[in-house]
Parts: structure tokens; C-alpha cells; sequence
């Protein structure tokens, strides 16, 4: 497979900086037999009774650290695995060995490979992020966000995620109020996304066929929701329909806490039905990008991509959205 093949032209410009207000006022891109252009709010029209809307619950946790070594040269952590103390790292001879410093706490590098490190510190790194840490914005937003619950979700309730799970950004309370008046009925997952999303994807990746793994959690009430539903189920996001596949044997969802390493890429056979994709527009090259053919279509959905640059469509963690229709 090609990585050229998921590559488009995206003029920088088009990168949202910030986010839409009110959240749901951004673009919406309904694909379908056709192409509509919409804003986010009618997305309600879509919906109808007796319909499922998935979410993610998975709040941002203040996963970047800044702190030095004994020697006084400065480093830059960032939490993707709180499990196994596990860092994306910056800064110069760092090795294993290494002493940290972040605030008064202390930690030491295990192992190290690439850009990864294991680091044990001297206290619980939940402490030490919530006391130190920093909301991890993606490296392609440049401007400060002043108030960080921008980058939340309103439903998000369970820490865990180094990133937003930005499909979900564009509902406001009254949205969701208005689209549950309606009688659509709304679930939750939990996947705590990690490495898996924003790392760098390159042809070994894809002949292995595997990300970094990340953790999700699926309740029995929203496994008996969705296997018993005679509505139409629309997953909110590309980290839903991986916690659904990864959960999906012979089509029906199983409950409870897991991990997945899941790279879903063409040709890939779904193993659980949904109708619907909510979803923002993705990083060329990427697993989400990759993710998004193989659920639309290639040749549908790069032709969407080509149409959302042409009506200058805002991409990215703070950009406008898409409906993809099955």
C-alpha cells in the first residue's frame, strides 16, 4: 500500500486555529449519494427517533511536562501511557540513566527507543501532571487557547486522553438536549486516546498492521443498547468505531475494559453495523485518514476531501465536520 495514496493539498491557511463559537456553528459536509454543505446544527435533521448516537467520554488530562536534568538542560515530556509510565520525550542526551526534574519530583529514565521513554518518577505521575501538567494541544495549532475546556468535549467525564476526541467538539448541551427531545437516544465509550492517533505513519506500520495500543471501556448498558437497537447507530468519531470493532464479535459489542493496537485501513470488512460516521478532516497520511476510506470509500471520500479545500472548509482538531452516510 502507498502512503502517497492518502496524500492531499491542504493550503495552510485552511488549518483551524481556533475553535468556532458556539461549537455548533461550524460546517457540516454531509456525505451521502450526494454532497450537501450544512452547518453543524442540522445535523439534528439527520437524526431521527429511535437512532443511537455513540460518544466517547474520554477527558484530556494535562499530559505535558516541562522540567530539566541534573545537568540543567531543558526537557519536554509528554504522557501517552500512564500504566507503564510511558513518554514521548524531547531534549538533548537523554538515555537511560538520565535523571529528571520536574518540580520537586524526580524521575529516571528506564528505557529509551526513539522518541519513547519509560521514566519511573518518585511519585504517582497522576499527581505530578495534575499538579504541573499542561493541556497537550496538537503541534499544528499555534495560537495559545486561553480557556482549555475548548478542547473538551461538554460530555467528557473520564481522564485519560493525551488528545481530543474532536468529533465530538461540535455538540453544545443543547444540541444533545434537543437531539434526545427528538428520541434519539445517546451511548458512551470510553477509549483514552493515545500514541495511536497523531503518530507518524510509515509503510512498515502498515505491512505490520498494528498501532500503539490504547485502552476503552464499554458498558453493558451501551453494549445492550447497540446490539438491541432497531434505530440507526451513528458513531461520533474515529476513536468510536474502533472501541466498537475492537469490541464487536460476530457482530454484536461485548462489554468491559480493553486495549486495542487496531489499524483499520482498506480493504477492512466492519464487523459491526453503523449507519453513520461523524468526523472531522484528517492529517494527510494518516491512520485516521486511512480509517475514513475504508468506512466512505476511498474514491468518495477523497473526492470530499478535494471539495471541502475547494469551499475552504477548516481542518483539523478545531476545523468543520463531516457526515459520512453508508
Amino acid at each position: 500500500m502507498d502512503l502517497e495514496r492518502y496524500n492531499y493539498y491542504l493550503p495552510k491557511d485552511l488549518i483551524a486555529q481556533r475553535p468556532v463559537e458556539p461549537r455548533d456553528h461550524s460546517r457540516l459536509m454531509v456525505v451521502g449519494n450526494t454532497i450537501e454543505h450544512k452547518l453543524f446544527y442540522e445535523i439534528i435533521n439527520y437524526l431521527g427517533r429511535g437512532d443511537v448516537l455513540v460518544f466517547n467520554n474520554s477527558r484530556v488530562i494535562k499530559a505535558r511536562l516541562y522540567g530539566k536534568k541534573l545537568t540543567g538542560g531543558k526537557i519536554e515530556l509528554l504522557l501517552i501511557s500512564p500504566n507503564e509510565n510511558s513518554f514521548l520525550v524531547k531534549g538533548k542526551n537523554i538515555k537511560p540513566g538520565t535523571i529528571l526534574k520536574v518540580g520537586e519530583y524526580s524521575g529516571e529514565v528506564i528505557e529509551k527507543e526513539e522518541g519513547l521513554a519509560r521514566i519511573n518518577f518518585d511519585a504517582p505521575i497522576m499527581e505530578i501532571i495534575e499538579k504541573y501538567g499542561q493541556m497537550p494541544l496538537p503541534p499544528y495549532i499555534k495560537e495559545k487557547i486561553e480557556n482549555t475546556e475548548r478542547y473538551q468535549t461538554v460530555f467528557a467525564r473520564v481522564n485519560g486522553s493525551i488528545a481530543s476526541p474532536t468529533a465530538g467538539l461540535h455538540f453544545t448541551e443543547d444540541l444533545i438536549k434537543k437531539i434526545e427531545e427528538k428520541g434519539v437516544k445517546i451511548a458512551y465509550v470510553t477509549l483514552h486516546i493515545s500514541y495511536a492517533t497523531f503518530k507518524e505513519i510509515k509503510n512498515e506500520d502498515i505491512e505490520k498492521g498494528k498501532l500503539h495500543k490504547e485502552l476503552y471501556y464499554i458498558s453493558n448498558d451501551t453494549a445492550d443498547l447497540l446490539n438491541n437497537t432497531e434505530g440507526r447507530i451513528f458513531a461520533v468519531g474515529t476513536t468510536v468505531i474502533r472501541a466498537l470493532e475492537s469490541s464487536s464479535i460476530n457482530g454484536k459489542i461485548i462489554p468491559g475494559y480493553s486495549e486495542t493496537d487496531l489499524f483499520i485501513k482498506e480493504p477492512y470488512n466492519f464487523k459491526f453495523k453503523t449507519d453513520g460516521l461523524i468526523t472531522n478532516f484528517h492529517i494527510p497520511k494518516s491512520s485516521l485518514i486511512m480509517l475514513v476510506t475504508a468506512y466512505g470509500g476511498y474514491d468518495r471520500i477523497m473526492e470530499a476531501y478535494r471539495i471541502a479545500v475547494e469551499n475552504k472548509y477548516r481542518f483539523y482538531s478545531f476545523g468543520d465536520a463531516m457526515l459520512i452516510l453508508k
